[in-house]
């Protein structure tokens, strides 16, 4: 099935470009674009075991997630690493680039870490990456939308993703390069790890979440698992697929968002056409001209400020990144978000 095939053909991780070999000489600095919102922002690092459940891709274990917390916060306290010493090593390392093993993780981001809460019941967006993606490389999307007065949860599903450090160390993506296709049956665990999600988060006193005002948003597998978590969960008022296929049948009747490149349209577009008629409530599909599959990630904006388009095969460059420019783009995504959740789910 060609379904996942762009997010998971290369296991794209941070940077969303295949091995290359000593493409840049130094490490230069790196920096995500500041939130658009008035509000200072927090970040909380959240381990969550799901003691009711066997994790799908290793049995042995009870499944378990990291998830990223992004909140309106008080603005004291260090700023957070983008990512792990280790995952950066390893992204590093893994994508043969000649650049210091931490490099990644010193990305500047506009979150700082533990920052007590601003007071204020505060709706909730659920956000779900691409296939063997990392929760960190929706970070600028997390933080626009924090600033913006939401708490905004980013889960990394455990097992599918490029090197994601749990407490126990380095798990990579054990669902990348399944045969028969592990998609469909990962996209409805996905919805469960949502409702988990969900459910936690709502018992947290650190954030004064309003149950009735949550939304989600995904990028390719994570845009699919958005359609089954609203499905499966009738707590999600709205939702955003960025360039995911629909998996199964999706019926819906709330609010729902559908972004997509070129790349998508070649890939997914029957999948679109065939479940928009059972999308019943408010309803937006639009093509993002120019852009590439991974246009609303961060990796666009690292992969330029490294220097490593010219270092990418031409194809991965049109199907990942477009021809569009990377802040531009960025900044589209961003918008189209929060404008959208502002609309349905803040009201």
């Amino acid at each position: 099935m060609k379904a996942l095939m762009v997010s998971v053909a290369v296991i794209a991780g941070l940077l969303g470009a295949p091995a290359i070999a000593s493409a840049t000489p130094a490490a230069p600095a790196l920096s995500l674009p500041a939130p658009g919102g008035p509000l200072p922002i927090g970040l909380r690092t959240l381990h969550l075991t799901d003691q009711q459940r066997a994790d799908p891709w290793v049995p042995e274990k009870r499944r378990e997630l990291m998830v990223n917390v992004w909140y309106p916060a008080v603005p004291i306290g260090r700023a957070p690493l983008y990512m792990t010493e280790a995952e950066s090593a390893a992204a590093v390392a893994g994508r043969k680039l000649d650049l210091p093993p931490d490099t990644l993780s010193k990305v500047r981001v506009h979150s700082r870490e533990n920052a007590p809460s601003l007071p204020g019941r505060r709706p909730l967006v659920v956000l779900s990456p691409g296939a063997g993606n990392n929760r960190i490389t929706l970070t600028s999307v997390a933080e626009h939308l924090a600033s913006q007065g939401f708490v905004v949860a980013g889960v990394d599903h455990a097992y599918e993703a490029w090197a994601t450090e749990f407490p126990d160390g380095l798990r990579q993506c054990v669902a990348c390069g399944q045969q028969p296709d592990p998609w469909p049956a990962a996209i409805a665990n996905r919805a469960i790890d949502t409702s988990f999600v969900v459910d936690t988060l709502l018992k947290d006193r650190r954030w004064s979440i309003d149950a009735g005002k949550i939304g989600m948003a995904g990028h390719s597998a994570g845009g699919s698992a958005t359609a089954a978590s609203m499905v499966s969960d009738r707590r999600i008022k709205a939702g955003v697929n960025v360039d995911g296929p629909f998996f199964g049948i999706v019926s819906l009747d709330r609010p729902f968002l559908l972004l997509t490149s070129p790349t998508g349209e070649k890939y997914y577009r029957e999948s679109w056409n065939e479940t928009w008629p059972r999308l019943t409530g408010p309803k937006k599909d639009f093509l993002v001209k120019d852009s590439g599959h991974s246009s609303v990630t961060d990796a666009a904006i690292l992969v330029d400020q490294l220097g490593l388009r010219p270092h990418i095969p031409p194809a991965e460059v049109e199907n990942q990144y477009g021809s569009i420019d990377s802040v531009k783009a960025l900044k589209f995504f961003r918008d189209e978000l929060s404008g959208f959740f502002k609309q349905w789910t803040a009201r």
